[in-house]
């Protein structure tokens, strides 16, 4: 299917690795000129060579969104992949292990960055009756820990509809994609989220990932692949799926049982 990408105007950031390089790649491999921001820029990021833009800047720092704005020009496509949680935190942190610093951190990390970038770049939106697309988390939709980041990425989401209800009548399209546990380094490397889990259960992280998908209820049995997120970002940035907008679109394996 030919998703009438080329020659689109793309902007993915925190598009050095994961989901986002898989979106980055996903997005030039259907023709489109794809801008992405990151602090650092990765090997695979860097083979993509000429096909994308690579602006390095951290987009907590509010001026960063300008520089963006500006490198990109008008975008048909904006997708606000940028997030995680803190990674320094002591695992199994509760509510009242999470000080007021932390709470910020998070919120600049998973929503602030995210408004000021869309603010920036929405007059060029606007002008091309574009989409915005927001990756949340399966811990908008249910009580996963940390608070924190679950509570950031339900306000994302909220955002995402207000954007739909606001700007829909001036062509603008807003749309949510909801991934859950995903095969990225923080689930597959030893250094990472799924890592420091396995050490301190005692285990071996491939035997504590063979257990993930029982624990967590996935009913596919196995973790996501980034590219699948990315195929559906595609899709739903295209003019393919032109008449969507306002919804949340998961991509969990089955973890939201919810209807």
């Amino acid at each position: 299917m030919d998703l009438q990408l080329t020659g689109k105007t793309a902007v993915v950031t925190g598009g050095s690795k994961g989901i986002g390089l898989a979106i980055v790649r996903a997005l030039a491999d259907e023709g489109a000129r794809v801008v992405t921001a990151s602090r650092t820029v990765s090997k695979e990021l860097e083979a993509l060579g000429e096909t994308v833009t690579v602006v390095r800047a951290d987009l907590t720092v509010p001026r960063s969104a300008a520089l963006l704005a500006a490198t990109a020009g008008d975008a048909d496509i904006l997708v606000n992949n940028l997030g995680g949680g803190d990674t320094s935190r002591t695992l199994g942190a509760g509510f009242l292990d999470i000080e007021d610093e932390g709470w910020r951190r998070t919120y600049e990390l998973n929503l602030f960055s995210t408004v000021r970038i869309t603010r920036a770049l929405l007059p060029g939106l606007l002008t091309k009756r574009g989409i915005v697309i927001n990756i949340s988390s399966v811990g908008a939709r249910a009580a996963f820990p940390p608070v924190d980041y679950g509570t950031a990425k339900a306000a994302l989401t909220n955002l995402t509809k207000a954007l739909a209800e606001e700007f829909g009548g001036r062509g603008l399209r807003a749309l949510t994609v909801t991934p859950g546990p995903t095969r990225t380094r923080h689930w597959s490397e030893p250094d990472g989220y799924a890592g420091q889990l396995a050490r301190a259960a005692g285990v071996d992280l491939d035997r504590f990932l063979a257990a993930v998908p029982q624990r967590m209820g996935i009913t596919t049995g196995r973790l996501t692949e980034p590219e699948e997120t990315a195929a559906l970002v595609a899709f739903l940035a295209s003019p393919r799926s032109g008449n969507l907008t306002g919804a949340d679109f998961l991509a969990d394996g089955g973890v939201i049982k919810s209807v």
